[in-house]
């Protein structure tokens, strides 16, 4: 079964369908999470990712939330906007890449040792493909870390996210993972801060095959 027919392609329409590379013109040096909630992106990180590893940061911006007492091998970075990427401290590595336009990841199989998506899985038009294109360049074994909040740039999230809730976001992205054919031992969790008005914090995580 071809990857884009997995689910209908009506959920993956945006309310701006405008090339997204305009979107990212101008860096948003802005925070997407509060503090509590990017505090518990780096515990995630601090517990799944191995160190000294060779890391993907996925749809990156100024900021990777890794944990700052752990070293890793290298970390690349692929995002849209240059002055973001540039301005990130742990990245080894960056590239302009537009997922949305050309769902191919630039690496070689078995590239990287873990990879990470945070707080932008919303915005992937072709979710599945991308998911399939990350377990080909991770080694046997390496976690995928997609993390979510309730929080999001609405006109250019994906209609099926904006249509729903926390809950069906996890199974969501589950389902990005079961459709990719390439991660076992996958497993969703609510790892939102035990902190009065804190955004929440979901992860959904899978192991290359």
């Amino acid at each position: 079964m071809r990857l884009e027919n997995c689910l209908p392609p009506s959920y993956f329409t945006r309310y701006d369908e405008s090339d997204d590379s305009l979107f990212y013109t101008y860096p948003r040096l802005t925070a997407h999470i509060d503090e509590a909630a990017s505090a518990a992106v780096t515990q995630l990180f601090r517990e799944e990712l191995p160190p000294g590893g060779r890391i993907l940061d996925l749809m990156s911006s100024y900021v990777s939330h890794l944990p700052p007492e752990v070293r890793y091998a290298h970390v690349v970075g692929l995002g849209m906007n240059d002055d973001e990427l540039r301005l990130n401290p742990q990245l080894d590595e960056y590239l302009i890449h537009d997922l949305n336009r050309s769902p191919n990841l630039p690496f070689a199989d078995g590239s990287f040792d873990g990879a990470a998506c945070t707080v932008s899985v919303q915005y992937l038009v072709h979710p599945v493909k991308i998911f399939a294109e990350v377990g080909r360049v991770l080694r046997p074994g390496a976690p995928f870390i997609v993390t979510f909040s309730n929080r999001c740039f609405p006109s250019k999230a994906v209609r099926i996210w904006v249509s729903t809730g926390d809950h069906q976001h996890s199974k969501l992205v589950q389902r990005y993972f079961a459709l990719a054919g390439c991660f076992e031992d996958i497993r969703a969790l609510d790892r939102s801060p035990r902190r009065w008005l804190s955004d929440p914090l979901y992860a959904v995580i899978g192991r290359a095959r």
